[in-house]
């Protein structure tokens, strides 16, 4: 088996593969603060309540977007493998040219999530991913990373608002029946939801222009299912793309 690791800002998403499938996954909370023994005790705990025996994985891969938890994982992979993790970065084989102006500045999950769709859905092809930021990359029918936008996702969007405005809250992001709140909380629910359908459709229009034609749009990401519910722009959801993705690029430089 092989250990899946994506570390975001909000959330870390966990795998394990087993021949190429994933065959399991959980989501932590993405605390810069724990130690490499605490991390420890979490992935050790997490496979004991399904059965897992960690004897039985031989190696690691992991994307991050948080410096300071590479050396903690780093160090509790060594332990489970016996071997150091491929940390998705500069010189690792992806099989993705990055035409970027500096293919540094790039995400590890987004290309990571560039690849998985690539591979499995061909191109041209547009990966939505609902995380802290909302991001949308965008591959070549030739299997190019030509770049995307950013912007922040729906939960920011709301803490910004409950931290700048005196007299708003934190509410649960959730789907809208209606524009016209009657209240506070409908109120931002409302502008949130009906927001972010209007700024996807708006992206993803503006993508097709430059492109020449209308990309795949494939969603993915904790809030996946709920935009694309009433968004004709989102073609499919992919919740474990990310884990994919990671997969490939593992086995690509494994055979390497």
């Amino acid at each position: 088996m092989i250990l899946l690791i994506d570390i975001g800002n909000t959330n870390t998403v966990l795998g394990l593969s087993r021949e190429g499938r994933i065959v399991r996954s959980w989501r932590i909370e993405t605390a810069k603060n724990r130690t490499e023994d605490e991390y420890g005790v979490i992935l050790h705990g997490l496979l004991a309540q399904d059965g897992i025996d960690s004897s039985g994985i031989q190696g690691a891969v992991v994307s991050s977007v948080v410096p300071a938890l590479n050396k903690p994982y780093k160090r509790v992979c060594s332990r489970i493998t016996g071997e150091e993790p491929l940390f998705v970065g500069p010189g690792i084989r992806t099989g993705m040219s990055i035409l970027l102006d500096n293919p540094r500045e790039v995400g590890a999950d987004r290309i990571v999530n560039a690849v998985a769709a690539y591979t499995q859905y061909g191109g041209p092809v547009l990966v939505l991913d609902f995380g802290t930021a909302a991001t949308f990359d965008v591959v070549s029918e030739e299997g190019a990373y030509l770049g995307g936008a950013i912007c922040p996702g729906p939960a920011m969007s709301i803490d910004a608002l409950a931290r700048k405005a005196s007299q708003l809250y934190r509410v649960e992001v959730s789907r809208a029946d209606k524009a016209i709140g009657k209240n506070t909380a409908e109120c931002i629910q409302a502008g949130i939801y009906f927001g972010y359908l209007g700024q996807i459709e708006g992206i993803v229009r503006q993508i097709s222009r430059e492109l020449g034609t209308r990309p795949r749009v494939v969603a993915t990401g904790g809030m996946a299912e709920l935009f694309a519910a009433d968004n004709p722009m989102i073609d499919l959801v992919d919740r474990e793309l990310t884990l994919k993705g990671l997969q490939i690029i593992y086995d690509r430089n494994r055979k390497a």
